[in-house]
């Protein structure tokens, strides 16, 4: 499946991020992430669900799973300031 949006593709059939043609590496947690929040973009989602859906119920410290936020911001051009296409409060995440 590919999830367009602005001028990124997200193909989860292949497991890459491209931006135009361009392929842009992430981790496979950042994948993993981007892919959940994609897939759940019309609602927030919480901490917990989060941690279910990338690290399987492993217990995350909260500096973890910012960080990986933040690289997901970076890989598609987003920022913690903007937060144009990921919303992150701390206890929710969302998908613009």
């Amino acid at each position: 499946m590919r999830y367009l949006f602005e001028d990124y593709a997200l193909d989860t059939d292949r497991r890459e991020l491209y931006r135009a043609t361009d392929v842009i590496i992430v981790t496979p947690q950042v994948f993993d992430l981007l892919d959940y929040l994609v897939r759940n973009r019309e609602r927030v989602v919480s901490k917990d669900y989060l941690i279910n859906a990338v690290w399987s119920e492993r217990i995350v410290s909260d500096a973890a799973l910012t960080a990986r936020v933040n690289a997901a911001r970076s890989a598609i051009g987003d920022t913690g300031e903007k937060q144009r296409l990921i919303k992150y409060c701390g206890a929710k995440v969302s998908a613009s």
